[in-house]
């Protein structure tokens, strides 16, 4: 057996968990999307399991148990532009697969696509030049569906890695914050991959996430770096094994759940903080939160997914996203895995030179 074999064979099982993560948790969030927190209680109770969207809920009154959201497709179409483009992040070709994907499932008409990126491929359907869409919008679709290159991209230049996730929010989020927040959950990921402790990794993200959203100032958006450390503060000091509810309605209420990247991303980390990293366990959280449940969902459980593999996810929780979605994310993962492994074998001879 080659050397490499057995590296590949973890690291795809590790994109496994990171792919079914991202699914997961937006399928779970998904019937309780964009609803307050009071009205998820009144309605579902406590969210444990898959459940259709509500026929009284506008934004997932369409969709049946186990189906994953926009998060996911878009995070989907991000990846079948990487492999049409072997390896590479271009952005007017993963524009093109968002884009075919939108205009598949009637995207523009419905109440599907967030503000920021409605706008952006709007403008770039109407043959508007590419490099003059501004799209400085602070919402979270760059972050929804970067769990792709947290799984392409190594953390060894930082430079690069954040080079790398900046060219994939550009179709649709060119602001600070938006490439901030897509960095914090892809370096999460990636160095889940790369067995690295979540300890380590939520100490990483708040530096990174301010280096970065100054590097690339356009908003004033306050620091994601200082709002993670404050959203893991909120945890810290209310949760507790048996409190966890306190937990989720103190994010809520003083962190936020809402589509700006200011509020979910720092509240996803902080839910894989509550959940301890447990998969499950942090979609249930991210369900019950209220505001954007599917997209934070998404975020957080991609990361525990990374951190945990495939072995963290039920067969069943597994067959019914496959079949409720049509779909199956290991040629992802073995593709994923092999781009990621050239990656690093590139680098290793670039330092050599």
């Amino acid at each position: 057996m080659p050397a490499s074999q057995p590296q590949s064979s973890l690291l795809e099982q590790k994109i496994l968990g990171c792919l079914y993560g991202q699914a997961i948790g937006d399928a779970m969030g998904m019937p309780s999307e964009l609803w307050t927190k009071n009205q998820v209680t009144a309605y579902f109770g406590w969210i444990s399991d898959f459940l259709p969207g509500p026929e009284e809920n506008i934004a997932a009154n369409e969709f049946e148990a186990g189906e994953f959201t926009d998060d996911t497709s878009q995070c989907v179409a991000l990846m079948d532009a990487i492999i049409e483009d072997e390896g590479d992040i271009i952005p007017e070709n993963i524009a093109k697969h968002i884009i075919a994907w939108a205009k598949r499932i009637d995207a523009f008409e419905k109440n599907i696509l967030g503000p920021t990126s409605k706008s952006a491929l709007t403008a770039i359907t109407q043959g508007v030049p590419f490099e003059k869409i501004e799209a400085n919008g602070v919402t979270n679709g760059s972050a929804m569906r970067v769990a792709p290159m947290g799984c392409l991209l190594p953390t060894h230049d930082k430079d690069q890695f954040v080079s790398g996730v900046r060219l994939s929010c550009l179709p649709t989020h060119k602001s600070d914050i938006a490439i901030a927040g897509a960095v914090v959950i892809s370096w999460a990921i990636s160095r889940a991959l790369e067995g690295a402790s979540w300890q380590q990794i939520k100490g990483e993200v708040i530096p990174l996430a301010n280096d970065t959203q100054r590097q690339h100032e356009s908003t004033f958006s306050p620091l994601l770096g200082h709002r993670i450390n404050f959203a893991l503060a909120v945890v810290q000091a209310s949760a507790s094994a048996q409190d966890a509810k306190t937990a989720l309605n103190d994010l809520y209420e003083q962190v936020g759940a809402g589509m700006d990247i200011i509020e979910s991303v720092p509240t996803a980390i902080a839910l894989v903080e509550l959940a301890d990293t447990q998969p499950l366990r942090c979609a249930e959280l991210a369900a019950n939160l209220g505001g954007d449940t599917d997209t934070i969902g998404a975020m957080a459980v991609a990361i525990c997914g990374a951190l945990h593999g495939l072995d963290a996810f039920a067969d069943q929780h597994i067959d019914l996203i496959n079949q409720a979605n049509n779909i199956d994310f290991t040629p992802y993962a073995q593709t994923l895995a092999t781009f990621r492994l050239a990656r690093i074998q590139q680098e290793g001879q670039d330092n050599e030179q």
